[in-house]
């Protein structure tokens, strides 16, 4: 995993990702979803490209229900990009590099 993706829990979630001066795209995961390992290496690619402009993060449901249940996640990997502490985007399911990029100049050009 890259250095600039942090795991969060429900402690350290509101200093994350909701008190965050950048966008943050978190990660839902957990370890025996064969997708989620799939997509964390674009991830871990992406936040190396845009560390300057946003942050990342990954919470593995198994550990955080409550966090994922507060956010509606019903399936993962669910990847969500906040913005000013609240969901801006969600996707589900596998996404390429390119439809992850979208995703982040979208909430970043906003």
């Amino acid at each position: 995993m890259s250095d600039n993706v942090v795991h969060v829990n429900q402690d350290s979630f509101q200093k994350t990702v909701v008190d965050s001066q950048k966008p943050v795209l978190v990660d839902f995961w957990a370890e025996w979803c064969g997708p989620c390992k799939m997509v964390a290496p674009v991830i871990d690619e992406l936040a190396g490209e845009y560390k300057d402009k946003a942050g990342f993060a990954k919470i593995n449901v198994d550990e955080n229900p409550h966090l994922a249940s507060q956010f509606g996640v019903m399936s993962i990997p669910t990847i969500m990009i906040f913005k000013n502490g609240k969901p801006e985007q969600q996707v589900i399911g596998y996404k390429s590099k390119s439809d992850l990029k979208k995703l982040l100049e979208s909430v970043l050009s906003k």
